[in-house]
């Protein structure tokens, strides 16, 4: 199989230009990715081939994960009558935003739910003076990483995230992946036992004995079963409501994911729910290395016919880096909004290169 990055690989896709910039743009690839641990694994990985979609009741093998094991606060209330679930979302980016939307759009429409959705915002003092989160309270805008775009009037921002996290049974996480360890420990015993999370958070933590995917991390850290959401999700787009497409990744309850269905479902944002978590935020993953490859590709005026392939290429190397890692991966996930809908955005789209 040729890699789409040659650090070991002789054969590589460009081995056959003979010019000096792709020769140049060859020999400058090992700096580039210095991660030389990927390429022996990918020559290892046979070819990506078509699979039918799994027929309705078709089940995986999971990877078993801690679930509702944390003696937090306030556990244990979902059984009462007229129970309602609480949602918080930890973050407040130009995504963090967006979702905070999504969702408080549904809470309005959704018996089941609390309208008032909280969403933790890293406090920050703006030129006119005031604090972000005033600002957001007082105008409904999150002036800062999505402006003139209403959030609705049931965002209660909050700097305090001990606060805002909780009474709520539904965590959103949406933060840059490198602060998630941080956040992770500050909220140890902080949030319910009963809670339930979701990660929009795409990449993973690379520790000394090997990669810990960001899902993973928010389980094992807070003791919480953690479902994941990846697509072509231009944050910007899907607040001015244009359509789009996103996979919500679960591992074994779907009643569960339907209820994130629910909170992020809206007639311009369809989601749909796969039982394969590794695969659905793999995808968000690596598909970032795929669209570095493609941006060399449009550097060097290298033309579309190439830039398709190096995307063929890597989503097929994307499946088989994958199912080194987690054996449970589905081919069919790769078909999904998080798989090549994300590669073709990331790899083709001109404003949405940071935050997909």
């Amino acid at each position: 199989m040729r890699s789409l990055f040659p650090l070991y690989s002789s054969s590589s896709l460009f081995s056959n230009f003979s010019s000096s910039p792709y020769n140049s743009f060859i020999s400058s690839l090992p700096l580039l990715f210095s991660s030389s641990h990927f390429s022996p694994f990918l020559s290892m990985a046979p070819a990506f081939e078509q699979v039918p979609v799994p027929q309705e009741g078709e089940t995986g093998t999971e990877t078993a994960t801690p679930h509702n094991t944390n003696t937090g606060n306030n556990g244990g209330n979902d059984g009462q009558v007229g129970y309602k679930s609480r949602v918080t979302v930890v973050g407040s980016g130009n995504w963090g935003s967006v979702a905070a939307k999504l969702i408080a759009s549904n809470t309005l429409k959704l018996n089941s739910f609390h309208d008032e959705v909280r969403m933790w915002v890293f406090e920050e003092t703006l030129l006119s003076g005031e604090k972000l989160t005033d600002v957001i309270n007082r105008t409904n805008e999150n002036v800062k990483y999505l402006p003139g775009i209403k959030l609705g009037k049931n965002v209660i921002a909050d700097p305090d995230i001990h606060n805002a996290v909780k009474d709520a049974n539904m965590l959103v996480f949406v933060i840059p992946h490198q602060f998630m360890d941080g956040i992770c420990k500050s909220l140890i015993d902080k949030v319910r036992g009963d809670a339930e999370a979701i990660s929009l958070i795409k990449g993973m933590e690379v520790k000394m004995e090997g990669p810990c995917m960001i899902s993973t991390l928010i389980s094992e850290q807070l003791g919480i079963n953690c479902s994941v959401l990846m697509g072509a999700n231009i944050a910007n787009e899907i607040a001015v409501e244009k359509f789009s497409e996103a996979t919500v990744g679960y591992r074994d309850n779907r009643e569960i994911a339907e209820q994130w269905v629910q909170l992020f479902s809206t007639p311009y944002f369809m989601v749909t729910p796969v039982q394969d978590v590794e695969g659905v935020e793999l995808c968000g993953t690596l598909k970032n290395v795929v669209a570095l490859a493609a941006g060399f590709v449009d550097g060097l005026d290298m033309g579309n016919n190439t830039k398709a392939a190096i995307m063929r290429i890597g989503l097929r190397e994307m499946r088989a880096f994958s199912k080194l890692l987690f054996s449970s991966v589905r081919d069919s996930t790769f078909f999904e909004s998080c798989g090549v809908a994300d590669v073709i955005t990331t790899c083709w789209c001109i404003h949405g290169k940071r935050g997909l």
